[in-house]
Order: structure tokens, then sequence, then C-alpha cells
């Protein structure tokens, strides 16, 4: 299969896998909305429209941030739609099930293939090739575009079309839980008199991952923005959604998206690390012995 290689949105998370994908070999056309974002990522070709970019290569990836933004890139006489020929699309935003079913047939018109491949793991991850690809469709499509996205990290194929839009929805409702566990319970150990960078130490123990947002529990700097809160709310938005149409009990995730609105109300761009600003700055006390 060709290796050159569309990426339509370049975000924060689109341009990780753009400057990854460069890194590794790959030849790459690059789309935003905002065209100055796409050429500051600083690799490959930057073009006016996706169906600029979708023309000429084999392979697309979509990365943007919701299910809006895909029709609005897929559609219209400039959209993707209108340049597919037999491509390869992989669709890589957290965008829910809902969307890739509405444009699965629309796709499958142009004889091309669709996907569903959302990264698990921030930005930084993706740079290093540490990331986790979670991909839906058929075991044979998997593995035809396996080559390009182990470049990005471990791929694992999840199940049909749309298992992996729905298990990115899990995950980022697991990870909204857990940033505000550990912004509770580094808050409770001040409390109680502990050391804040040791306290942190040992919920990182239990949770590896929260170490990239050290200065944020730890010194309140919540930039430059990984994963921004306005995102985890639209993503627990969806996950809600997809929950409560096939009758999942789920209050814990739904009291997390509450706790997760009044973080956005006033720190929505920010990274999630953000949420420990929703707990007081605990008074000075003795330490617990």
């Amino acid at each position: 299969m060709s290796t050159r290689v569309a990426v339509l949105g370049t975000g924060r998370m689109g341009s990780a896998i753009a400057r990854r994908l460069a890194d590794t070999g790959l030849e790459l056309v690059l789309w935003n909305r905002t065209r100055s974002r796409a050429e500051d990522v600083g690799v490959g070709a930057v073009v006016s429209t996706p169906a600029d970019a979708v023309a000429v290569v084999d392979v697309v990836i979509t990365s943007l941030t919701g299910a809006d933004a895909l029709r609005a890139t897929f559609n219209g006489p400039a959209g993707a739609l209108a340049a597919a020929r037999g491509q390869f699309f992989i669709e890589m935003s957290t965008a829910g099930p809902d969307v890739l079913q509405e444009l699965a047939p629309l796709i499958a018109k142009t004889r091309s293939t669709f996907v569903d491949a959302p990264v698990i793991g921030a930005p930084p991850a993706v740079l290093e090739g540490a990331g986790l690809v979670i991909m839906g469709g058929t075991r044979g499509e998997v593995d035809r575009v396996r080559p390009i996205l182990e470049r990005l990290g471990e791929v694992r194929h999840v199940g049909a079309f749309g298992s992996g839009a729905r298990l990115k929805l899990v995950a980022n409702s697991m990870l909204g839980a857990l940033v505000l566990v550990a912004a509770e319970l580094e808050t409770a150990a001040k409390c109680a008199g502990l050391d804040p960078a040791v306290t942190f130490e040992i919920l990182t123990r239990f949770v590896p991952s929260l170490a990239v947002r050290r200065a944020g529990y730890l010194e309140d700097r919540h930039e430059p923005t990984m994963f921004a809160v306005r995102d985890l709310r639209k993503d627990l938005d969806l996950a809600l959604s997809t929950f409560h149409r096939v009758d999942a009990h789920v209050p814990i995730t739904a009291l997390v998206r509450e706790w997760i609105d009044e973080v956005a109300a006033v720190d929505a761009e920010l990274d999630i690390s953000a949420v420990v600003r929703r707990y007081p700055e605990p008074r000075a006390r003795a330490a617990i012995t």
C-alpha cells in the first residue's frame, strides 16, 4: 500500500500523529480548517481543502474535535467525500459511534474502506510511539493499516466497526474519574499534613499515567494543555448518551460529568489536571500520627 498519508485535523492529537508519522519516514499531506495550524506542524505538504488532501493519497487519517467537525470535513463540494475514490479512511477522533454510522454508507459509495481507530494516550506518548490504537473493523482491514498505525504505538483490534469509538468513551470516562479522585486525595493528604510530592508519587504507583500531569497537581500549572477540560466534558456527554441508550447504570460517570462541568465553567481550555482547582486550598494542619 502507498505510504502517502493525509492527516485531516492538526489539533493537539492530530499534530502529534502527523509529526510521529513524518519522523518515521512517511510522506504526509495536511489539512486543517485554520490553515496556519497545519503549517505550524512543520511537516508534509499543506493543502487548502479536505478534497485536495484526499485526492493525492491512499490513506486518510481524521483527527477532529467531534461529530460536527467530521461532518463538515467529509461533506460539501470541497469535503473529503468529493475526492474519495477507494482510499482507506482511518477515523481517530473521539466523536462517538453515531456519526461513524452516519458516514459509513457515504464512504462505502466511494468504494473506500472505513475503520475507527482512536488513540489511548496523551500527545507526548504518541510523539514517542508509545500510544495505544484501538481499532474497530474486520481483522483484514486492521492488518492492512497496521504497518502505518504501529508507528504510533501498540495496535489492538477490539471488535467490529464502531468498537474502537465506543471503547474510547469508556476509557475517557475512566480518565475523568481518575483525575478527579487523584485531585481529591492529593488535597485530602495535604490536609492531613502529608508531603504533596510524596503523596503524588504514591498515587502514580497505582495510576502511572498521572505522572505526566505532575506540574498540574503540585504546581497548579495546567498549560500546555494535553487534554482540555472542555474536550473531556464533550467526551463524557458522548459516553453518557451511549451508555444510557443501552440502559447501563452509570451513576459515578454521571457524577464525574457534573464535576467536570463545574471545572469547565471556569477553566475549560486548561488541561484536565485543572480539576485540582475544584478543591479549596487546605489550611495547614499538624501531621496525623
